[in-house]
Protein backbone atom coordinates (compact mmCIF):
# COMPACT_ATOMS: atom_id res chain seq x y z
CA UNK A 1 0.00 0.00 0.00
CA UNK A 2 1.21 3.47 -0.82
CA UNK A 3 1.80 6.27 1.63
CA UNK A 4 -0.98 8.26 -0.08
CA UNK A 5 -3.40 5.43 0.65
CA UNK A 6 -2.35 5.32 4.32
CA UNK A 7 -2.76 9.08 4.50
CA UNK A 8 -6.34 8.94 3.20
CA UNK A 9 -7.19 5.92 5.34
CA UNK A 10 -5.90 7.69 8.44
CA UNK A 11 -7.93 10.82 7.58
CA UNK A 12 -11.12 8.80 7.20
CA UNK A 13 -10.48 6.84 10.40
CA UNK A 14 -9.71 10.11 12.16
CA UNK A 15 -13.08 11.53 11.15
CA UNK A 16 -14.99 8.43 12.21
CA UNK A 17 -13.25 8.06 15.57
CA UNK A 18 -13.62 11.76 16.35
CA UNK A 19 -17.37 11.46 15.98
CA UNK A 20 -17.56 8.20 17.93
CA UNK A 21 -15.38 9.51 20.76
CA UNK A 22 -17.56 12.60 21.06
CA UNK A 23 -20.65 10.42 21.25
CA UNK A 24 -19.06 8.18 23.90
CA UNK A 25 -17.86 11.13 25.96
CA UNK A 26 -21.38 12.58 25.91
CA UNK A 27 -22.76 9.30 27.29
CA UNK A 28 -20.07 9.24 30.00
CA UNK A 29 -20.91 12.81 31.03
CA UNK A 30 -24.64 12.05 31.18
CA UNK A 31 -24.10 8.93 33.28
CA UNK A 32 -21.76 10.74 35.66
CA UNK A 33 -24.40 13.34 36.53
CA UNK A 34 -27.15 10.71 36.75
CA UNK A 35 -28.50 9.73 40.15
CA UNK A 36 -28.66 6.05 39.22
CA UNK A 37 -25.92 3.87 40.72
CA UNK A 38 -27.08 0.38 39.82
CA UNK A 39 -24.72 -2.36 38.67
CA UNK A 40 -26.14 -2.09 35.17
CA UNK A 41 -25.65 1.67 35.00
CA UNK A 42 -22.08 1.24 36.23
CA UNK A 43 -21.43 -1.35 33.51
CA UNK A 44 -22.80 1.00 30.85
CA UNK A 45 -20.58 3.76 32.27
CA UNK A 46 -17.55 1.46 32.10
CA UNK A 47 -18.33 0.52 28.48
CA UNK A 48 -18.81 4.17 27.53
CA UNK A 49 -15.56 5.17 29.26
CA UNK A 50 -13.63 2.35 27.58
CA UNK A 51 -15.13 3.30 24.23
CA UNK A 52 -14.32 7.00 24.66
CA UNK A 53 -10.77 6.29 25.78
CA UNK A 54 -10.09 3.88 22.94
CA UNK A 55 -11.49 6.22 20.32
CA UNK A 56 -9.41 9.12 21.69
CA UNK A 57 -6.23 7.02 21.47
CA UNK A 58 -7.20 6.12 17.90
CA UNK A 59 -7.66 9.81 17.05
CA UNK A 60 -4.11 10.61 18.12
CA UNK A 61 -2.67 7.51 16.42
CA UNK A 62 -4.33 8.57 13.16
CA UNK A 63 -3.04 12.14 13.58
CA UNK A 64 0.46 10.67 13.86
CA UNK A 65 -0.04 8.67 10.65
CA UNK A 66 -1.42 11.70 8.79
CA UNK A 67 1.51 13.83 9.95
CA UNK A 68 3.99 11.14 8.94
CA UNK A 69 2.50 10.38 5.52
CA UNK A 70 1.71 13.94 4.39
CA UNK A 71 4.07 14.88 1.55
CA UNK A 72 6.50 17.62 2.52
CA UNK A 73 5.99 16.84 6.21
CA UNK A 74 8.56 16.72 8.93
CA UNK A 75 9.96 13.33 7.86
CA UNK A 76 11.76 12.67 4.61
CA UNK A 77 11.90 9.28 2.86
CA UNK A 78 9.01 7.88 4.91
CA UNK A 79 8.37 4.14 4.96
CA UNK A 80 5.52 2.13 6.46
CA UNK A 81 7.81 1.18 9.35
CA UNK A 82 7.88 4.86 10.42
CA UNK A 83 4.24 4.63 11.58
CA UNK A 84 3.96 0.93 12.35
CA UNK A 85 3.40 1.47 16.09
CA UNK A 86 0.77 4.18 15.54
CA UNK A 87 -0.97 1.91 13.02
CA UNK A 88 -1.00 -1.06 15.41
CA UNK A 89 -2.19 0.96 18.42
CA UNK A 90 -4.75 2.87 16.34
CA UNK A 91 -6.38 -0.19 14.81
CA UNK A 92 -6.33 -2.15 18.07
CA UNK A 93 -7.97 0.67 20.05
CA UNK A 94 -10.45 1.29 17.23
CA UNK A 95 -11.61 -2.33 17.38
CA UNK A 96 -11.81 -2.35 21.20
CA UNK A 97 -13.76 0.91 21.02
CA UNK A 98 -16.23 -0.66 18.59
CA UNK A 99 -16.76 -3.64 20.89
CA UNK A 100 -17.29 -1.36 23.89
CA UNK A 101 -19.71 0.83 21.94
CA UNK A 102 -21.71 -2.20 20.80
CA UNK A 103 -21.77 -3.49 24.40
CA UNK A 104 -23.03 -0.11 25.56
CA UNK A 105 -25.82 -0.24 22.97
CA UNK A 106 -26.69 -3.78 24.02
CA UNK A 107 -26.78 -2.99 27.73
CA UNK A 108 -28.75 0.23 27.43
CA UNK A 109 -32.19 -1.35 27.06
CA UNK A 110 -31.83 -3.49 30.17
CA UNK A 111 -32.30 -0.35 32.25
CA UNK A 112 -35.94 -0.26 31.07
CA UNK A 113 -37.18 -3.84 30.81
CA UNK A 114 -36.29 -7.37 29.76
CA UNK A 115 -38.10 -6.95 26.44
CA UNK A 116 -36.30 -3.71 25.61
CA UNK A 117 -33.04 -5.27 26.83
CA UNK A 118 -33.37 -8.20 24.46
CA UNK A 119 -34.10 -5.80 21.61
CA UNK A 120 -31.09 -3.56 22.30
CA UNK A 121 -28.82 -6.58 22.76
CA UNK A 122 -29.91 -7.90 19.37
CA UNK A 123 -29.34 -4.47 17.80
CA UNK A 124 -25.91 -4.19 19.44
CA UNK A 125 -24.86 -7.60 18.11
CA UNK A 126 -26.31 -6.91 14.66
CA UNK A 127 -24.55 -3.54 14.55
CA UNK A 128 -21.22 -5.12 15.44
CA UNK A 129 -21.71 -7.91 12.90
CA UNK A 130 -22.62 -5.50 10.09
CA UNK A 131 -19.67 -3.23 10.90
CA UNK A 132 -17.28 -6.16 10.66
CA UNK A 133 -18.87 -7.42 7.45
CA UNK A 134 -18.50 -3.99 5.83
CA UNK A 135 -14.87 -3.45 6.90
CA UNK A 136 -13.74 -6.97 6.07
CA UNK A 137 -12.71 -7.80 2.55
CA UNK A 138 -13.82 -11.21 1.35
CA UNK A 139 -12.25 -12.65 -1.80
CA UNK A 140 -15.10 -13.85 -3.97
Amino acid sequence: MTLEYWNELAKQTLLITSLLSGFSITIVANLLVSDKTTKLTNRILKCATLSAGCFLVTVFAMVQIVMTTTPGGYLKNVTIEDFQLARLIGMLTFMVGLFALAAMIGLSGWTKSKKVGLFTTAIGLLTLLLIFVTITRFNT
